[in-house]
């Protein structure tokens, strides 16, 4: 294995291990896999294994048309989703890919529900609502599931760009988020997590909530993203005025550094 494969793996190994400090997963629910856009091979999480006992040598290496490359376990059962997001994803900048069963965001694939952009929270990150899929068919399920689910996803963003609203909503399943590594992969599978129970909470206060207007959506994106983007501190650290190191989180709260927040 040469060095650029060595860094997925252990790039999804660490994505993978920092799930569980979200509190996005309950068990072995849930994936990380990482993607090589340039040899067309991606790393991920092998089937059923704990968090806690992951190791290098258990991370799945396999190219886009499912060869297993390297790696003795069987890969995790949602492989070909991830495949197929590659596939049709990858060139678009989908370098990263999540998959939980995080619980208010389980809870509007369950309802059927997009998640609404209510307000700046939730703009900070996503240019729009969390879009929801469509059910499967019959024959679908039947078919080659995963693979299916996968379809279905890349159906709702034809002509959507997946990279300013980088999570999906499985319709009766839970969500996708994704990134261009794995560890903004699992931050955006956090925050997805986090609108969903703000959303939850402001419907259950008001059903008639409304969306945010677009002038303030696009004002709270794009101050945090793109080429007019001017939140946080300048990415050249000579540009950069001495600051304190950040406060140990916490207890019972994911660590910070786990992130790369524009904060």
């Amino acid at each position: 294995m040469d060095s650029i494969l060595r860094k997925i793996r252990d790039e999804c190994l660490e994505a993978n291990k920092a799930l569980p400090e979200t509190g996005l997963v309950d068990f072995t629910f849930g994936n990380v896999s990482v993607l090589d856009l340039s040899r067309g091979i991606f790393a991920i999480k092998p089937s059923g294994i704990p968090y806690d006992d992951l190791r290098k040598e258990d991370i799945v290496l396999l190219d886009l048309d499912g060869k297993v490359l390297y790696g003795e376990s069987k890969p995790s059962s949602d492989t070909p989703t991830h495949r197929y997001l590659y596939r049709t994803l990858g060139e678009r900048g989908v370098h990263a890919i999540v998959h939980t069963h995080s619980r208010r965001a389980v809870a509007f694939a369950q309802a059927g529900f997009a998640i609404p952009c209510l307000g700046t929270t939730h703009a900070d990150y996503f240019a729009g609502e969390v879009p929801i899929t469509r059910d499967l068919t019959k024959a679908e399920v039947k078919g080659n599931y995963e693979w299916e689910t996968g379809k279905i996803i890349a159906e709702v963003f034809a002509e959507i760009d997946p990279m300013p609203i980088p999570a999906v909503i499985v319709r009766r399943h839970g969500p996708f988020a994704w990134g261009a590594n794995g560890i903004k992969a699992v931050e955006n599978a956090h925050v997805l997590e986090v609108v969903a129970d703000i959303a939850w909470q402001t419907l259950l206060l008001n059903p008639r909530a409304e969306s945010i207007p677009a002038y303030l959506l696009e004002k709270h994106y794009k101050r945090k993203h793109g080429p007019e983007a001017y939140y946080g501190q300048p990415t050249d650290p000579s540009e950069r005025k001495a600051h304190r190191p950040p406060k140990a989180p916490r207890k019972g709260y994911p660590d910070p550094r786990f992130y790369a927040f524009d904060r």
